[in-house]
């Protein structure tokens, strides 16, 4: 029974500093290989965002003058009054 016991302790840390290492010598691998893919991916969507556009360089376009009518808001807030206090 004891045995047993002993046993199923030891193959329990045996397997955990076995993962433990295996995990050490091939997480560098795996982490660089999902950076690129991340990397990749990020690429391809950045070249599939960039518009193609028709516009020369330097010339502006305006797409819609500003309305005619807008008033600016000449209160800017309350005013406080604050007092020093000693």
């Amino acid at each position: 029974m004891a045995l047993g016991l002993i046993k199923t302790i030891l193959y329990v840390v045996f397997f955990m500093y076995a993962f433990k290492f295996l995990a050490k010598l091939f997480a560098p691998f795996l982490i660089k290989k999902v950076v690129n893919k991340m990397q990749e991916k990020a690429e391809a969507q950045f070249r599939n965002q960039q518009p193609k556009s028709t516009v020369k360089e330097g010339e502006t376009i305006i797409d819609k003058a500003p309305a005619k009518d807008a008033k600016g808001s000449k209160t800017v807030g309350e005013y406080v009054d604050f007092e020093e206090i000693d």
